[in-house]
């Protein structure tokens, strides 16, 4: 049986990372190619979480010590439950209401940002959080104008953004891993 190398182990995981790269990259294109699509598959995701966090809070009311808590812990348990449901049981509305909530972060977090900026200003290169929030606000007020229109392109749009760029990062970081490795331990001192 062969012994793996350091080496060895390092690339096999790195080969997997750059798999799980392009992956991310092909699935990113596709949501940004079929932004609705992918949008109703975010919102389902967050149905389902809604609803685990449901099924956790029912497990946590019938294990709670007082009837009080015991009662407030299941009502919670069925609001999620319920919630949930309804956003899966409703796509185009859950959507709609994520876009209204996404755009209302971009337009809080961009003001934040702005804020950011002006307390920071004597710092080199504190230009870039100006640039960023300016950027985000933009993007907020944009979803928000256009909604609830936007909610056909805004969060699939997004997401499949942020998967390709995680996968070329994923590429890149698992590729400068392979490199690296490589120059550790080069070919000629395997064979020994």
């Amino acid at each position: 049986m062969a012994q793996n190398t350091p080496v060895d182990v390092v690339k096999q995981a790195s080969t997997v990372s750059v798999l799980w790269g392009v992956l991310l990259i092909v699935f990113g294109m596709v949501a940004v190619a079929q932004p609705l699509l992918a949008a109703v598959a975010v919102n389902a995701l967050v149905g389902w979480l809604i609803i685990l966090a449901g099924v956790v809070h029912l497990v946590l009311g019938f294990r709670a010590h007082g009837a009080g808590s015991m009662i407030w812990k299941l009502l919670v348990g069925v609001a999620y439950l319920c919630f949930g449901g309804y956003v899966i049981a409703h796509p185009l509305l859950g959507v709609a209401s994520l876009t209204l909530l996404l755009a209302s972060l971009f337009v809080i977090e961009g003001i934040l940002d702005i804020v950011l900026f002006v307390k920071m200003r004597p710092m080199h290169g504190s230009s870039w959080v100006l640039v960023d929030g300016i950027v985000t606000l933009l993007l907020g007020l944009l979803i928000y104008m256009q909604w609830p229109s936007s909610s056909a392109w805004a969060i699939g749009t997004l997401v499949g953004i942020s998967m390709i760029f995680s996968g070329v990062a994923r590429v890149m970081m698992s590729l400068a891993v392979r490199k690296a490795a490589g120059t550790i331990a080069p070919p000629s001192s395997l064979a020994a």
